[in-house]
């Protein structure tokens, strides 16, 4: 059986497809700050819009966001009947948490939860009120191998290693601050905020000006989508890179949880569509196959990626991702 070095060297190939991920994602981070800086610098500079509602704005979405980053994991833990793995259950799997996470480096693991989910899936979460979590589902648990959990695993514990949650709140932030300038501009002009300033072009061009903002907004979040999806193949290369055989179980991993998504109800898929983006796997990103599990991951790497589809997508096509994998796989 091939499998990947941990904590060995990495094949050529996939230090070189490293470094243009990481490459990838410092560019996107400095295309969104930089282009949103930009247009918000110029828009508020021409319009004069008062300093105090540019921080008033911002004020309000950095305390929102925040206060979400706080409470949402006990939201999450109510509403999908999260609770916290006890000592005795699942021992394998609280070694394989605790193994993983110190060969992450990190202080200390992860606290280990469950989901009375039935769909196979797992994801990783926290605050600081709650510390850093990593759950499974319980159809994970009935689904797929103890060697493919492991690698599951370590997908979620490399989002905790790179700080994930923080970055995609971070990054979140800038279109969010661009739709509430662009919405506070469109009322400013309808309810007369600037219908007397001649400079500014009056009322109309206010509220054209704030309805161009709104849109880019929702053009900044395609840029969003692109770095979840970047931050989705970072998390595959480091379980490959810290799991024994990381990659190859991975793979399976993967496509065990899309094959048997692809066997539960679109109503139901649908409902945790609010998960979607902590998901190690899009619940929606589901296939129709039995049988041979390698069969059937050499069957989707052949797959041609829809773009229109992934442009809009969380997580890279099923394709892309097992072909990534395929670099940390040596024989």
């Amino acid at each position: 059986m091939a499998e990947t070095p941990v904590g060995g060297r990495l094949p050529e190939r996939a230090r070189v497809s490293m470094l243009k991920l990481r490459l990838s994602m410092i560019g996107v981070w400095a295309a969104v700050t930089g282009i949103a800086t930009l247009v918000l610098t110029a828009v508020l500079l021409y319009l004069g819009m008062p300093i105090y509602g540019v921080y008033g704005i911002f004020g309000f979405v950095v305390a929102f966001h925040f206060l979400q980053w706080l409470i949402g994991p006990y939201l999450i833990n109510a509403i999908y009947r999260v609770r916290e793995l006890k000592r005795g259950e699942y021992p394998w799997l609280h070694e394989a948490v605790a193994r993983i996470a110190a060969k992450s480096g990190l202080e200390k693991p992860p606290k280990l939860m469950l989901a009375e989910i039935d769909i196979p899936n797992a994801f990783a979460y926290g605050s600081p009120l709650t510390g850093n979590m990593v759950a499974v589902t319980r159809g994970l648990l009935r689904h797929l191998d103890r060697e493919e959990v492991e690698a599951v695993v370590g997908h979620e514990i490399g989002h905790l290693k790179h700080k994930d949650v923080i970055l995609m709140m971070m990054i979140s932030l800038i279109p969010a601050i661009i739709y509430y300038t662009g919405y506070s501009l469109y009322l400013s002009g309808w309810f007369g905020g600037y219908g007397d300033r001649e400079e500014g072009g009056g009322a109309g061009f206010v509220i054209l000006i704030g309805m161009l903002l709104i849109v880019l907004s929702y053009l900044f979040n395609l840029f969003i989508f692109y770095m979840s999806r970047l931050r989705e193949y970072y998390a595959d290369a480091h379980s490959a890179t810290t799991v024994e055989n990381g990659a190859r179980n991975l793979q399976r991993g993967l496509v065990k949880i899309m094959a048997v998504s692809g066997r539960v109800p679109r109503a139901v898929r649908k409902s945790y569509n609010q998960l979607k983006m902590f998901f190690i796997s899009d619940p929606e990103m589901a296939v129709r196959g039995y049988g041979d599990v390698d069969q059937l991951i050499e069957a989707i790497k052949r797959e041609k990626p829809s773009i229109l589809m992934e442009l809009f997508s969380t997580h890279p096509h099923p394709a892309k991702r097992l072909r990534f994998l395929d670099q940390f796989v040596t024989t």
